[in-house]
């Protein structure tokens, strides 16, 4: 199998212009200055250092650019990742969860070398909303220990743990730490309004702002709130150690499940940004190489400390909306990333926890899409218990089975729908009725035609029972008139067998006609048309009645017929 590798980064640099640099540098400066608090409240609520989210965007960021299928897309930790990677890091701690990156990362690189891009858009989106409302939801829900304050050591991932946790130690609610919390979240939330009346606003991202304003606050105040100093002992100004996490065979076992839903999650939402990205830049992206690029960064991630990354709509949509349109634009913001680290790391120390949450409650409220549920009720019944079944699931228990219970779902009613789109029906014969040979004496007919609707599969193929229903006599012909059948599996196939078996021990012939390119095909190469015989199969409801009354004998012998 040949490995097409070709990054998006090569299709731009021929005829690359000055004026392109100067917008991609623009956008590289502003997504980098949006990434930096995001990264660091993505990588707390889920468990880990504000550093390892920090070395995830760096270099998740710099190889999802350099070697990604899109134009724009900027890589880095998401809010979508986080009740996973706490669950991770809650069971198995952050060692196994760097191993389950890397795992994976290989996941996702086998995936685009097996170019199964494609694939991933055959999720449903009743799915995709279901588990990205699930998701929102359940990063809310992370954030109240911080937002409020509450002194608890360890929050459970599992969700009716984590309510009890909570609700046992709603009165040790810190209030110095909640007003921080409640005016960064309303301020946050209505900065896009300020923003069109303030035009200083306009130039930074709101996340950034609310840190920037939120740290000076606890400093001037001197508000006695819990800081990433306080917690984590600050950021490193320095490279961080690179090497590889250290797994054992029984380690390896317990991460498989972990990994799985990781690759599947990054690769899903990657794709998507990278489609919303597309949209908005009049591009085509390669799923295929997108794949590739998310493994390779996830594989790459981890060996700085790093975790799991993808594609992130809303630095992607940043990197639009402020002029990049090549991947210089995000490899810039990497760079601005490290930069940071490197010059101002220590300030870091200063920003409160309670301003994090804040940021990362309303990318939970503005990641989800609520208007779906007002919607609902103009759906069919169907669309609605998948979506709310992976909602549910989601929230209640756990991500990857609610993946798997919304796909179930929809095939299974998918299968249902296209079974009652299929149908057999009995086609009149109005003006055969009045040849004699094709009648009995009683008056009956002693041929019967009828016409296949829609897909004979697995699903729908015990239709064909109608017709060895004894209530509609006993012919000694039957017809099947194919010219609506656009596709046949092997199970209906099966079926049809069996049918042409069960008539021929009755004495009656089959006899098939207006074979559609697929269904002939399956039928000539299974050898069923051999057992039938050429001169059974017709190419249309004429031909196939001539047949008919070629192989009835006469029953009524009188002058014209004998």
């Amino acid at each position: 199998m040949k490995i097409a590798f070709r990054p998006k980064l090569l299709d731009c640099l021929p005829g690359y212009t000055r004026a392109q640099f100067a917008k991609d540098f623009a956008a590289g400066i502003t997504v980098g200055v949006l990434a930096l608090p995001l990264a660091m409240a993505f990588a707390i609520a889920s468990g880990a250092s504000p550093t390892a989210g920090i070395w995830t965007a760096i270099v998740a960021g710099l190889i999802t650019s350099a070697l990604g299928g899109s134009r724009v897309q900027i890589g880095g930790p998401t809010g979508a990742f986080i009740p996973i990677v706490y669950g991770i890091v809650a069971a198995h701690g952050f060692g196994n969860l760097l191993g389950a990156t890397m795992l994976a990362g290989l996941m996702l690189l086998a995936m685009g070398i097996a170019r199964m891009g494609q694939l991933i858009r055959f999720i449903p989106v009743t799915v995709v909303i279901g588990f990205t409302n699930g998701i929102a939801v359940v990063i809310f829900m992370a954030q109240i220990k911080d937002f409020f304050g509450l002194r608890i050591d360890n929050l459970p991932a599992e969700f009716f743990a984590r309510i009890k946790t909570l609700a046992a130690h709603a009165h040790t609610v810190d209030l110095p730490t909640l007003g921080l919390a409640v005016t960064c979240f309303i301020f946050l939330l209505s900065y896009n309004q300020l923003a069109q009346r303030i035009a200083l606003m306009r130039r930074a991202p709101g996340p950034l702002a609310v840190l920037v304003i939120g740290t000076l606050a606890a400093w001037a105040f001197d508000l006695p709130v819990e800081t990433i100093g306080s917690r984590f002992n600050g950021i490193p100004q320095e490279l961080p150690a690179f090497g590889l996490p250290s797994l054992s065979i029984h380690d390896f076992g317990k991460l498989i499940s972990p990994a799985i839903t990781i690759a599947l999650l990054g690769a899903i939402e990657s794709l998507l940004s990278a489609r919303v990205a597309d949209s908005q830049i009049d591009d085509r992206h390669d799923p295929n190489q997108e794949l590739i690029a998310q493994g390779l960064a996830n594989m790459a991630a981890p060996l700085f400390g790093g975790f799991a990354a993808t594609g992130a709509i809303a630095r992607t949509t940043t990197n639009v909306r402020t002029g990049g349109r090549t991947p210089i634009a995000g490899i810039l913001h990497a760079l601005v990333l490290l930069a940071i680290v490197l010059v101002a790391a220590p300030l870091a120390s200063y920003v409160p926890l309670a301003a994090l949450s804040a940021i990362v409650m309303v990318v939970a409220i503005n990641m989800g899409e609520w208007h779906e549920f007002r919607e609902l009720k103009r759906y069919s019944y169907n669309y609605r218990i998948i979506l709310l079944a992976t909602f549910f699931v989601t929230v209640l228990f756990d991500l990857t089975i609610a993946v798997e219970l919304g796909m179930v779902l929809a095939s299974l009613f998918f299968i249902y729908r296209m079974s009652e789109l299929t149908r057999i029906e009995r086609l009149p014969l109005d003006e055969e009725a009045q040849e004699p040979r094709f009648l009995y004496p009683d008056g009956t007919m002693r041929v019967a035609a009828w016409q296949l609707f829609g897909s004979l599969f697995f699903g729908a193929v015990n239709k064909l029972e109608e017709l060895l229903d004894p209530r509609i006599g006993h012919p000694e012909v039957v017809i099947l008139d194919m010219t609506r059948l656009i596709q046949l599996d092997t199970t209906g196939l099966e079926g049809l067998e069996s049918l042409r078996d069960k008539l021929q021990k009755r004495g009656c012939t089959l006899i098939v006609c207006g074979m559609n390119s697929q269904p002939g095909s399956l039928l000539f190469r299974s050898g069923f048309i051999d057992h039938l015989g050429d001169e059974n199969v017709c190419s249309d409801l004429s031909s196939a009645l001539e047949r008919a009354y070629i192989l009835l004998p006469n029953l009524i012998c009188d002058d014209e017929y004998c």
